[in-house]
């Protein structure tokens, strides 16, 4: 039987590639989204047509009521054993000039939407005995960056959640790791950074791709990475 998998944020750039690398391992593969349902929709089309399992859902992860009610229906069909927590949203701006509402919707999505997402899904994993947890993170938990103290402060938190969790669960051979991308490519990296900017920051000298991501969230996922929990990954061409 194939292993479920949910992936939030499966309809961006990222979730997209993630959401089919775990359907050609083999995974059941849940895309959830919010904004974009029709982008979701597109992933799992192309998963199918590539002879793939995969279904839509669709709820905002900041809001628990909507979360659980989902997650129970989800969960109506069995456990879920892998868990890819990939949405996110970043609403950038000085801190002097940021708004109480761009600080909490950031951490909201990013944040609470881990808990949201993730503690209903804990005890039918635990029953089965075997999990995987990644969450999505960025650089920018690592280093903090200009103009994203939410941001960076939601993804830091991620990190320190998901060591904290990965303690708990470490016993019950559930492991839960973290990605922390650099600069990946993508329309609105095309935007923000030119290619000599690129250059310049990253010792690769290019922009990672989403396959890039998507290959390590593979492995972290695979039973070959069984012993490998807790951790801050980086993808980001030896900017760290």
């Amino acid at each position: 039987m194939k292993r479920r998998a949910l992936v939030t944020g499966g309809s961006g750039t990222i979730g997209a590639v993630i959401c089919q690398r775990l359907a050609a391992d083999g995974c059941a593969v849940v895309v959830h989204a919010n904004r974009h349902p029709e982008s979701a929709q597109q992933v799992v089309e192309n998963i199918t047509a590539d002879g793939g399992a995969a279904r839509m859902t669709t709820f905002d992860v900041a809001d628990p009521d909507a979360t659980r009610k989902a997650i129970e229906s989800l969960l109506d069909e069995g456990p879920i054993q892998v868990l890819v927590h990939n949405a996110g949203v970043h609403d950038d701006a000085p801190m002097a000039g940021m708004t109480i509402e761009q600080w909490k919707e950031v951490l909201d999505v990013s944040l609470n939407g881990f808990f949201h997402v993730t503690q209903p899904l804990l005890l039918p994993m635990l029953g089965t005995r075997w999990g995987r947890i990644v969450s999505i993170s960025s650089l920018a938990g690592v280093m903090g960056n200009r103009g994203q103290t939410n941001y960076a402060a939601a993804k830091s938190g991620l990190h320190g959640a998901s060591k904290s969790l990965a303690i708990e669960l470490a016993s019950r051979g559930i492991t839960v790791n973290v990605v922390a991308p650099g600069v990946i490519e993508s329309p609105a990296t095309r935007h923000s950074f030119s290619p000599e900017q690129v250059a310049s920051i990253v010792p690769m000298k290019r922009a990672g791709t989403p396959e890039d991501v998507a290959s390590l969230v593979s492995f972290l996922v695979s039973e070959q990475a069984g012993y490998i929990t807790g951790q801050v990954i980086g993808v980001n061409g030896g900017m760290a």
